[in-house]
């Protein structure tokens, strides 16, 4: 059966463009992250967490082969990473972008266009770093892109702190999830990266997420189609409650869900200043939390396979 993004299904009858007028009107009293700060973001930006008004802010765009491998695939990803971020880590590794909120401002027909440019390129899909406070900026853009031809999957790359309004707005629109579970410890969530509510939070969007578009689907050539995909950064001491987050995903969604646990973790920003965080993982700690997946019953951890191609 030949695939078809999710979002052109909404192309008919002016779906896709009504949706994009709903999410601008989120911006007038803005929940389009888990901050919930109720600001007029087509106003003044005072007060707002994110930085970001009417127009999305974008660091950089272009064909990234450092993802998952059924993400990658042979032609890269096409990734846009926005700038701004509504989380506050203190160990953050891009906080470059995510805390100076260094790039350029993008309208929806400039967006649309980086869009177009990537599908030329040959990216198996459109990849949305850092999204959750531009939720409407991008469906407002996706609409423009998919009425000139856009029709690859549209991937949310997101920390994993989204509000439950801006994911009913992306049902239908986004075809992969791939969030961040950073922590399975309120405390530790509130001190590292200042959002009390962050477990609660994740926890129930990622449900959210799972019921939109259910376990990774990935194609006879390997490439990842409709789906989650939950990435979980393992912290030096245990940082991050590993367990406890695979514990949940295990039990809460599916066994068979696809998770990235990830090894890269190395000390940034203010990390020096939170212990055990000043220092790199070891192999130990990393295996621990491999055999932890394990015992679970999780049986669809990435290994970095290559994908070698069309058949």
């Amino acid at each position: 059966m030949k695939f078809q993004a999710a979002y052109r299904r909404l192309l008919p009858r002016g779906q896709l463009d009504a949706r994009a007028e709903e999410a601008r009107r989120h911006l007038v009293d803005c929940d389009l992250c888990a901050r919930d700060c109720r600001m007029n973001r087509l106003g003044s930006l005072a007060g707002v967490v994110c930085h970001t008004g009417k127009n999305a802010v974008v660091h950089s765009y272009g064909a990234h082969h450092g993802e998952e491998a059924p993400i990658r695939g042979w032609n890269g990803s096409g990734t846009i990473f926005f700038s701004w971020c509504s989380l506050r880590c203190e160990y953050c590794q891009n906080w470059e972008i995510g805390r100076h909120g260094i790039g350029r401002e993008m309208d929806a027909s400039r967006l649309a266009d980086c869009m177009l440019k990537l599908q030329d390129e040959g990216c198996h899909n459109i990849n949305l770093v850092t999204p959750s406070h531009v939720v409407s900026q991008i469906i407002e853009a996706v609409a423009i892109a998919a009425y000139s031809g856009l029709k690859i999957p549209l991937v949310y790359n997101t920390g994993g702190y989204d509000s439950l309004p801006a994911l009913r707005l992306l049902d239908g629109i986004v075809d992969i999830y791939m969030p961040d579970m950073k922590y399975g410890d309120a405390a530790v969530a509130r001190r590292l990266s200042h959002a009390r509510d962050y477990v609660n939070v994740n926890r129930a969007a990622v449900k959210e997420m799972y019921r939109q578009v259910g376990d990774l689907q990935i194609d006879r050539d390997g490439i990842a189609r409709r789906g989650l995909l939950v990435r979980h950064l393992v912290l030096p001491g245990d940082a991050a409650a590993t367990g406890k987050v695979l514990e949940f995903v295990s039990r809460e969604l599916s066994p068979v869900t696809f998770v990235n646990l990830m090894d890269q973790y190395r000390p940034c920003f203010h990390a020096g200043r939170y212990p055990p965080l000043d220092r790199r993982l070891n192999r130990a700690e990393f295996e621990s939390a491999m055999l932890c997946a394990s015992r679970l019953g999780l049986t669809r951890l990435d290994r970095d396979r290559m994908v070698p191609g069309p058949s």
